[in-house]
């Protein structure tokens, strides 16, 4: 846990380096939290995306939502909800999981105008997320080829803390048990429809704060005690 976030420092300053001035530059250019923070007093930025395809390196980011964590409080004034505008037709298979639309796509706005505003709503703060291989993946793979340089952030993967709830328990693992809504089922949250992002992104942050709670309810808990990346 501790190497993690060191590790993650690291690669910010070695990210830093490479980058151009601009808008990633910027972004790298805000430390990040420190190791002992308290979750009291940390900023949490839940953050989900819908995709055309799970690999970076082919498929295109759909929608993005989020909304961020304030003194263990889910913060809805800070909700924010983008479609990305992409130039291809979309899949009949992709439209019918996402419910995004040719239309709505064609009103969306592009990804080199999106990132920017993601960045620095992300700058200095931790990133939360439910199987960080999506939102991490996709961000580096933008970052990469818009500014040339990689997406460094600490992250909290609530699917990594729900396995680790099951290892403790000694519990064997089903395929489906870690998915965000099952594992919601499993704390009494309510049920929301999926694949909206920021649906997603408020179901994320609803299951990490019950999850916290459970997995550490002393009131001094760090913020390493839930870093996963």
């Amino acid at each position: 846990m501790f190497g993690n976030l060191f590790g993650r420092e690291y690669r910010r300053k070695r990210a830093l380096s490479k980058a151009p001035e601009g808008i990633l530059r910027d972004y790298l250019s805000h430390p990040f939290p420190h190791k002992k923070t308290l979750c009291a007093e940390a900023d949490i930025v839940a953050v989900d995306m819908e995709t055309t395809g799970l690999d970076p390196k082919k498929d295109e980011i759909l929608s993005i939502g989020l909304v961020e964590i304030r003194s263990q409080s889910i913060r809805l004034d800070t909700a924010w909800h983008e479609i990305i505008r992409l130039d291809r037709a979309l899949p009949e298979e992709t439209v019918v999981i996402h419910q995004i639309t040719d239309d709505q796509k064609a009103q969306g706005r592009p990804l080199e105008d999106v990132l920017p505003e993601l960045l620095a709503r992300l700058s200095g703060k931790t990133m939360l997320v439910h199987f960080k291989r999506i939102e991490q993946g996709f961000l580096d793979a933008a970052c990469h080829r818009l500014y040339g340089a990689p997406f460094v952030i600490p992250i909290i993967d609530t699917l990594e803390l729900g396995q680790r709830v099951f290892e403790r328990r000694n519990h064997t693992i089903q395929p489906n048990d870690l998915r965000l809504f099952n594992l919601r089922t499993r704390y009494n949250l309510p049920a929301y429809k999926a694949h909206n992002a920021l649906n997603d992104a408020l179901a994320t942050a609803e299951l990490f704060l019950a999850m916290a709670a459970e997995m550490n309810p002393k009131p001094n808990c760090r913020l390493y005690d839930f870093v996963t990346d």
